[in-house]
């Protein structure tokens, strides 16, 4: 087994990894305990852009479940870094801006897997090489 090869396996293997422990991450901490218990966060939830409580859960439950679902299985993954990192950039600078960079930490770590995400796609371990066309590459 040549070097090149090895190498190829090992960025692979590396991209599983970062998107695999992000997207269980997010989805665990974050997003379940939105989506198993709705009614409460109803009340606890921030309304940033004013537009009713309900619909700003609705939106942080897509970024927070069904987008990381997506990027665990390596499916339309660079378009479903898309919604976590508005959420994450809306939190950080417009919902907690008054937050240090050491209270902010998990959330700017969470900034920088899935915009490497984003950069550098799922990998070839992932079920997006099933897609047609330009899909693929999503």
């Amino acid at each position: 087994m040549s070097y090149s090869t090895l190498n190829d396996r090992a960025l692979d293997l590396g991209l599983l990894f970062l998107r695999v422990s992000g997207a269980l991450f997010l989805l665990l901490v974050h997003g379940l305990p939105k989506l198993l218990d709705y009614n409460a966060q109803l009340t606890l939830i921030e309304d940033p852009f004013h537009m009713g409580g309900a619909l700003t859960l609705s939106m942080a439950i897509f970024a927070e479940v069904l987008c990381p679902l997506l990027i665990l299985a390596g499916v339309l993954t660079r378009l479903a870094c898309v919604p976590v990192l508005l959420l994450l950039l809306v939190a950080l600078i417009v919902v907690h801006g008054d937050w240090s960079v050491e209270q902010a930490q998990f959330g700017w770590l969470l900034i920088i897997i899935f915009a490497s995400v984003l950069i550098a796609g799922p990998g070839r371990l992932a079920l997006n090489l099933r897609l047609p066309g330009a899909l693929r590459y999503a």
